[in-house]
């Protein structure tokens, strides 16, 4: 089978439209970015505030945190992406409906950002109780003999350890959620796979396409992997080795 490479086509003009088709990729690749990113900082945020949920003494309040982590864990992400994008808005008031679909730059991103900060909270939330769960026991003890409350305890002690312990699986959950943003082609989000199938649609060049596509992102997980092994060096206390437990 003999196959003509064409690594030109990303220099021509676009068959229906202005421009080069390596702009579509330049493009795409911006969306990915930026979705990716928002919904990193959403992850975080409230995969921390779950995740320590979780470790309180308060049942109800673990419980409730539990119920949360099984909800946005164990519902595909593309159900999840359908659910909030095509579901959600029907059961909202007529205006707020209508805003949403009509007024709202942006839906598609907007959503996008939503479920995959969602899902991906749920993930951060997991790592962020097994990291407080690992420290031992001894620290909230020592913590709240020095008059710190369980709040501040968990706050200036237990939650800023368990962060420099969690870093490594951290930074796999930051790589798949660029990744998993890939997903939101479904609902018409023009990310980087969208605008790659739409480049191989116009061009049929699928194999100089997708290898493109491929290689920013392997880029983007370079840098993510190295930006995170610079944290976890420059944040690692001397010294300390997690685990015990007691």
């Amino acid at each position: 089978m003999n196959y003509n490479w064409n690594w030109h086509i990303f220099w021509e003009p676009v068959a229906a439209g202005e421009g080069v088709y390596w702009e579509w990729l330049v493009s795409g690749l911006g969306w990915t970015v930026a979705t990716s990113l928002l919904a990193w900082v959403m992850a975080l945020a409230l995969g921390a505030v779950v995740g320590v949920v979780r470790t309180t003494p308060v049942k109800w309040a673990a419980r409730l945190g539990g119920a949360y982590v099984e909800l946005f864990r164990n519902i595909p992400l593309l159900v999840q992406m359908f659910l909030w994008f095509f579901v959600l808005p029907e059961f909202l008031p007529q205006a707020v409906d209508r805003w949403l679909k009509q007024d709202l730059p942006n839906p598609e991103f907007v959503t996008a950002v939503v479920a995959l900060g969602f899902f991906t909270s749920a993930r951060v939330a997991e790592q962020v109780r097994a990291g407080i769960n690992s420290l031992p026991r001894g620290q909230r003890m020592a913590a709240q003999a020095l008059g710190l409350t369980l709040p501040q305890a968990y706050r200036h002690v237990l939650l800023p350890m368990a962060l420099r312990i969690i870093i490594p699986p951290l930074t796999s959950e930051f790589m798949n959620i660029f990744k998993n943003s890939s997903v939101a082609l479904t609902i018409g989000l023009l990310e980087l796979t969208a605008q790659a199938r739409a480049m191989n649609e116009y061009t049929f060049q699928g194999f100089e396409t997708f290898t493109a596509a491929t290689v920013l992102y392997v880029i983007v997980a370079f840098t993510v992997n190295r930006l995170m092994a610079w944290i976890e060096d420059r944040s690692r206390v001397p010294g300390y080795i997690a685990g015990g437990g007691h």
